[in-house]
């Protein structure tokens, strides 16, 4: 997956770094746990445009079982696996398209072992590129994306939002929405300002949304 194909929201996140001077991290973010790294990944390699292709009611769960077992065969441990529909935006086709994925919590993982496990995942399902975010201070140096999360968001209304915000698809890609309609935004630290305005666009108390600084990385 491609930033305008994750979730990946993504992406993968705090407001308020140097020269991002219109974004103010939210006081959740301080409270929040992060786990050591995670991975926003899908076994589909088809392009889908239609939100009501059937394909879109997939639970993964073969595929689930599948990367844990990577994970755990990779020296990490698999934590907490979540269903995500994905709405992103295709600069190629210029129309929106859809995917179902997982994003995955990956414990006692550094940098490298995140990597390697995202590249494993990479060949073995044919993806384009897999998004990894690691959980960092706010001021580290390797802290170049946030990941925004917030409740009360559903994947048709994402839809709308993008639809109506040209640059918001353009720069960020799109975004992901849990199940239970919650909102998972990963961008890069430069457009903390883009990504506030569509979370808030969506209807979001940006008081309230949950927001985490990190390093992203799409592995090939």
């Amino acid at each position: 997956m491609k930033r305008l194909r994750v979730l990946v929201v993504v992406g993968v996140l705090a407001l308020g770094t140097a020269g991002a001077g219109t974004a103010q991290a939210s006081p959740v973010a301080a409270a929040s746990h992060c786990p050591a790294g995670e991975v926003f990944a899908t076994d589909n390699t088809a392009v889908i445009t239609d939100p009501d292709d059937p394909r879109l009611s997939t639970r993964l769960i073969r595929f689930d079982r599948e990367v844990r077992r990577i994970i755990g065969a990779n020296g990490a441990v698999a934590g907490r696996s979540t269903l995500l529909d994905g709405v992103f935006w295709s600069g190629d086709l210029k129309q929106t398209t859809y995917e179902r994925s997982r994003e995955f919590d990956v414990n006692e993982v550094g940098r490298e072992g995140l990597h390697h496990i995202a590249g494993v995942i990479a060949k073995q399902y044919h993806q384009e590129s897999v998004l990894t975010f690691r959980c960092l201070p706010h001021g580290s140096p390797e802290a170049d994306a946030v990941e925004i999360r917030a409740s009360g968001v559903s994947a048709a209304r994402l839809r709308e939002a993008l639809a109506a915000d040209p640059r918001a698809r353009e720069e960020l890609g799109g975004g992901s929405v849990t199940l239970g309609g919650q909102l998972i935004l990963v961008a890069p630290v430069a457009d903390l300002p883009l990504a506030r305005r569509l979370t808030t666009a969506l209807g979001v108390d940006w008081d309230k949304a949950e927001v985490r600084y990190g390093d992203e990385e799409f592995v090939s």
